[in-house]
């Protein structure tokens, strides 16, 4: 029988946001270290166990053998499986030159984000690269965001990788493509879907006349959701050198700091460790912002923001694929150059933000989206970015804390890459991993030139506010991490 799933509203959005220059997946850059899978003649990692070890686990992942199509006249997307589906296309082998230091490895992966991926295949590559110095390869991992989210990503590279070293693997099972729907099953569906709506809605509200005060007050949060983050669009974020026209080129810079050294932080402090991420941003930004003659000490109304994706996935909805995902829009006190009244303040606005309905927004436009076109709801949601609702995109995703393996080679370090939005020239995403917490800035090629001046003022800003912090009596543990997830 053939078969198909229809794309979420928040996928679809995803999907149909993307552009020449804006380009919507996720990445990861991995490095392993190469000695356990080198070949004997020294011609680096052998590839082709790679290969094999990958076709043996894509049954793990269904969505990666299966790509995008679109239902005739309504145009909705749906996922089919792919019956010319070939792994030797999203499994690409490649060999830095030498010296193969970390800052080819970064222009590659630069140039590897900056490709779309190819709408007509399932959306995913993975290269392989060799010959990076100090007997190590990495893996550059590029995923559509129509099909996963941050945490989403991690769930999908434990479907890949291992917690134990792996030596012999079993053939995967045989995969027979399910059939593509035909033309008139997709309408009469299509058809069938329209016409149930109403039925859907009366169901609803009657559900709703059984517990109307439930129902009033479910909906006024919705509302009250809806009109937070629409105030963000109606009062935009200041105008920086960053939120720009982007291009379709991209830069890759990353840095590695010691989570243990950030968890001193909060716990002498009394915070999280996502409040020490953040005011180390905030800290960062404010010194490049300087570097680039802002005088911010004198700009009192700056309105800097950071778009803060978070995880609204359920414990039932663990492990499906897609999107659960929200928006937190933060304030950042960039103009504020002590780091621990930095901190305070990062912390304060944080509080402040748990009492915030933002996060049902999500919810309400996918409910509202059945009564309408999503594309509709795309058009918002790019309008939501152009009008500088944010200044750039801020993700930290919790990752396992134990070793992962590709077959016998250990994970040594992991760097994420969040995609640029319209009018964003930069996005930081944060992965936490085996004891390090690994930031991977991912920028505009013409808006941020200087990009690695804003690596090493991150540096910088960790360092004055880990100083200070040492300086405090410790607080306790602090309050439970809250981390956010895009």
């Amino acid at each position: 029988m053939s078969t198909y799933e229809r794309l979420s509203v928040t996928d679809r959005i995803f999907l149909e946001m993307e552009t020449h220059e804006e380009h919507l997946h996720v990445a990861v850059c991995m490095i392993f270290d190469a000695a356990p899978l080198q070949l004997p003649d020294g011609g680096g990692v052998d590839f082709e166990r790679i290969s094999r070890y990958m076709a043996s686990r894509l049954h793990r992942i269904p969505r990666y053998r299966q790509r995008v199509k679109f239902i005739p006249v309504e145009g909705d997307p749906i996922w089919v499986d792919d019956p010319t589906f070939n792994l030797h296309y999203h499994l690409r082998h490649a060999h830095l030159p030498h010296p193969g230091d970390e800052r080819q490895l970064k222009r590659l992966c630069g140039r590897i984000v900056s490709q779309l991926l190819d709408r007509g295949k399932p959306l995913w590559e993975m290269w392989v690269v060799d010959g990076l110095e100090g007997d190590r390869f990495a893996v550059i991992t590029k995923v559509h965001h129509c099909m996963t989210d941050g945490v989403g990503g991690i769930e999908l590279l434990g479907n890949l990788l291992t917690a134990t070293p792996t030596k012999n693997f079993p053939e995967g099972p045989a995969w027979i493509p399910r059939p593509m729907p035909d033309r008139r099953q997709l309408i009469r569906d299509a058809i069938s879907r329209r016409m149930q709506a109403p039925v859907t809605l009366t169901r609803s509200l009657l559900e709703a006349a059984r517990e109307p005060r439930s129902a009033w007050e479910g909906l006024a949060e919705s509302l009250r959701g809806l009109r937070e983050a629409g105030t963000y669009t109606t009062h935009p974020a200041s105008e920086t050198p960053i939120n720009q026209p982007i291009g379709s080129h991209r830069r890759f810079d990353w840095l590695a700091l010691d989570l243990a050294r950030i968890k001193e932080i909060k716990n002498r402090a009394g915070r999280t460790v996502n409040d020490v991420a953040l005011s180390v941003a905030a800290g960062a930004l404010g010194e490049f912002f300087e570097l680039r003659g802002i005088p911010l000490r004198e700009q009192k109304e700056l309105d800097f923001r950071a778009a803060c994706p978070v995880n609204v996935r359920t414990e039932d909805e663990a492990g499906r694929p897609g999107n659960r995902v929200s928006n937190l829009i933060v304030k950042l006190p960039l103009e504020e150059r002590d780091p621990l009244r930095r901190l305070e303040r990062v912390h304060e606005t944080m509080s402040e933000l748990k009492g915030s309905k933002q996060l049902l927004a999500m919810g309400a436009v996918e409910s509202f989206a059945e009564f309408t076109h999503p594309s509709l709801l795309t058009y918002f949601a790019r309008m939501n970015v152009e009008k500088r609702s944010s200044n750039f995109v801020f993700t930290n995703v919790p990752g396992p804390q134990s070793r992962w393996y590709m077959l016998e080679a250990p994970l040594l370090e992991l760097y994420p890459v969040v995609p640029i939005m319209p009018m964003q020239g930069l996005g930081i995403a944060l992965m936490s991993y085996a004891g390090g917490l690994y930031w991977g800035f991912n920028s505009d090629w013409e808006q941020l030139p200087d990009l690695h001046e804003l690596v090493l003022a991150t540096e910088r800003s960790f360092e004055q506010l880990h100083e200070a912090a040492c300086a405090l009596e410790p607080a306790g543990t602090g309050e439970r991490d809250a981390t956010n997830a895009g």
